[in-house]
């Protein structure tokens, strides 16, 4: 995974709003590498602090790393059972939405 991929995930996260989701899949598509979501995730791993990684969810709106819910929650976003409820209406399409 180059730093040239990885700066294009951070630009585009970076545009996600508050009290908004989007996916690893959306993101890597966005960005012109529709196969790449585990790249994605990756990249969210060591991203800098700047990134709100804690927006960036699986597919199946289900949180890939439970310590992000405090931060989802404080944005106004229920979850349950680590799962995003009215995950259809939160969702943010990068190629819908800019």
């Amino acid at each position: 995974m180059d730093n040239i991929f990885k700066k294009q995930v951070y630009e585009l996260v970076r545009m996600i709003p508050k009290g908004r989701v989007s996916t690893y899949g959306a993101i890597a598509k966005a960005v012109g590498y529709p196969n790449h979501s585990r790249h994605v995730g990756k990249a969210m791993g060591g991203c800098p602090k700047d990134v709100p990684a804690h927006r960036v969810i699986s597919a199946s709106g289900i949180l890939s790393v439970p310590e992000f819910q405090s931060r989802l929650e404080a944005e106004g976003i229920t979850i349950q059972n680590l799962r995003i409820k009215n995950f259809k209406t939160l969702f943010w399409d990068p190629l819908k939405e800019i």
